[in-house]
């Protein structure tokens, strides 16, 4: 397998918006609440629009060697990066640890990290505990719908960078748009959402008491990213770089490596790229970015 340029599985949730309708993704649909841009989950898989497997599932052609030495690690696929577009508060949610999640759910857990792209002003997330609290703290301020008093609210803008842990209490707010790279999970256990209602016309469910048991119930420290280097841990390291000219790319460090484009326009290996455009180069292979722009950089380890 070469390189390849993706076109995302887009999901429409009711709290999303079009912002990314505008660079024809989801064309059609009412809302565009996240591109998963790079996704190897069967027929959420993203799809490659580029070369020989051009209108492919990239599960049905990506290979071990592909993902590269890495796969001893993991089971299956171990990322999954999206765009996410809030244009009204996520639910206030929590993912469990591998531990509890391989026990209880069979999957791994759900490590994640956001990378705002753009925010309407006043806009924010809601990351983390405000102070140290107990789980019955926590179950009244639930049940009395005052959860959100318990939570950090960070304003934000272009290029905060936020990790978000398992047990981490956290919600994406209104007028925020986003990348996510996370593990390849989707365990969600949803605490609060407002008392609204889903597509159905019922209120959406909530999992009360498997959050309960793997939140975090200290105070939240918050983990900053240190120059271009956005994250670094088992999971994923995430880079963001700004160029103008070249720059090559190479997945030789024992994984492939995924990267999207958060701005500007050029071409990898003569592929052209736009605004958000997302590209998978698996392991042992290389590419020659040519243009200007700002890219986020994504492998394993």
């Amino acid at each position: 397998m070469e390189l390849v340029k993706l076109y995302p599985r887009v999901k429409d949730y009711i709290w999303g918006g079009n912002y990314f309708q505008k660079f024809h993704k989801g064309s059609g649909l009412e809302r565009v609440s996240e591109c998963w841009e790079l996704s190897v989950r069967g027929e959420d898989s993203s799809l490659i629009c580029s070369g020989p497997d051009s209108g492919r599932l990239l599960s049905d052609v990506i290979t071990k060697e592909d993902i590269g030495p890495i796969m001893d690690r993991f089971p299956y696929f171990p990322l999954l990066i999206k765009l996410i577009d809030a244009k009204q508060n996520l639910s206030v949610q929590v993912h469990p640890d591998d531990e509890y999640a391989l026990k209880n759910e069979n999957s791994f857990g759900k490590t994640e990290m956001w990378h705002i792209i753009s925010s309407d002003e006043g806009s924010g997330i809601y990351v983390g505990l405000n102070k140290d609290y107990t789980k019955e703290e926590i179950k009244r301020a639930l049940k009395n719908g005052t959860i959100l008093d318990c939570l950090n609210f960070y304003n934000v803008k272009p290029g905060d960078t936020f990790l978000i842990k398992p047990g981490t209490i956290h919600a994406i707010g209104k007028g925020v748009r986003l990348i996510e790279i996370q593990q390849n999970s989707n365990i969600t256990y949803r605490l609060y959402d407002y008392n609204r209602l889903g597509l159905d016309g019922k209120p959406r469910e909530l999992h009360i008491n498997k959050a309960l048991e793997v939140i975090d119930y200290h105070k939240y420290e918050m983990i900053k990213s240190s120059g271009d280097i956005l994250a670094n841990n088992e999971y994923f390291t995430v880079k963001r770089v700004s160029f103008d000219g070249e720059i090559r790319l190479n997945a030789n460090n024992k994984s492939f490596v995924s990267f999207t484009f958060l701005e500007g326009e050029g071409s990898v290996n003569n592929e052209r790229f736009s605004q958000f455009d997302t590209f998978f180069l698996p392991y042992k292979k290389e590419c020659l970015i040519k243009g200007k722009g700002v890219v986020i950089i994504s492998q394993i380890g």
